[in-house]
């Protein structure tokens, strides 16, 4: 794979709540003016949901194209395992796990079904075990057939999109906030711990109330402690490769401490990861 230096800001939970008048900008070109951008409905509007994907590809892939991400599969040395797929799926942190467990109630008998006893024992670590030598090549072989790319789009947005967006409109925070949350989220991954969306939404809310809660969705409305970024050199080769850490406290991407319970497809709560802290 070529790399060629990125970079992105990293946008934390505060500075959602001064995202909105930015937003009518984010949507004009699915709007004729503002006031109908603030009627939409959200970062789920389906233009607006695929710029969102398209902006993700870009820091995560160095491509608008996220589509093309399907097949997309490989260790980064980063201690999570393989990372895969549109919003990279780790088989070290449960989100492969229960991605491939779908495909196979899906679709029974497909080619990657019969790794799913390695994907249970290697969930938590960075351990291959069981997935070498043709794991690599079965994904690719898996990401041709639609029910496995929609079963990528589902674990998505059950796991990511939907509560950020959902939690965004809770917080009364418009477009370009929502997709805030969704970045964070996809960052640090669902979770209540410190490092997690959860702990980070937490703290931001600490220093400045939310639109739900009479808070302003304004710069001046926003404490300089929540409303700050950092920019970190990223690489085509995900935008884990080197883990950094943010102004938030918690490294880019997904956590694995011990404190991070997933939610599991039928609603109850997942075991909690183990191994070493991915935040």
């Amino acid at each position: 794979m070529q790399h060629r230096p990125t970079r992105r800001t990293t946008l934390l939970l505060g500075l959602s709540l001064a995202a909105a008048p930015a937003a009518g900008l984010a949507v004009s070109r699915y709007a004729p003016h503002a006031d109908a951008a603030v009627q939409a409905s959200g970062l789920d509007d389906p233009a607006k949901k695929e710029i969102a994907m398209e902006i993700v590809c870009s820091a995560e892939n160095s491509s608008l194209d996220w589509k093309a991400q399907y097949k997309y599969i490989e260790d980064i040395d980063d201690g999570r395992g393989y990372t895969a797929g549109i919003i990279g799926f780790c088989s070290g942190t449960g989100d492969m796990l229960e991605l491939v467990e779908l495909y196979a109630d899906r679709k029974p008998n497909n080619v990657l079904q019969k790794y799913l006893p390695a994907l249970r024992r290697v969930n938590g670590s960075d351990s291959q075990s069981g997935l070498d030598p043709n794991y690599t090549k079965d994904w690719k072989t898996a990401a041709k057939d639609t029910a496995f790319q929609q079963c990528q789009n589902d674990e998505r947005d059950r796991v990511y999109f939907n509560p950020a967006v959902s939690q965004g409109k809770a917080d009364g925070l418009r477009t370009l906030g929502q997709f805030c949350y969704y970045d964070v989220i996809v960052m640090h991954g669902p979770g209540s711990d410190s490092t997690s969306f959860g702990g980070i939404r937490k703290r931001a809310l600490s220093k400045a109330k939310p639109p739900s809660q009479g808070g302003s969705e304004t710069l001046s409305g926003c404490s300089s402690a929540t409303a700050t970024s950092t920019s970190t050199p990223r690489s085509t080769g995900r935008c884990t490769a080197t883990p950094t850490t943010s102004a938030s406290g918690g490294t880019r991407r997904r956590s694995t401490q011990p404190g991070l319970h997933r939610t599991t497809r039928d609603g109850s709560p997942a075991a909690s990861c183990r191994g070493s802290g991915r935040g």
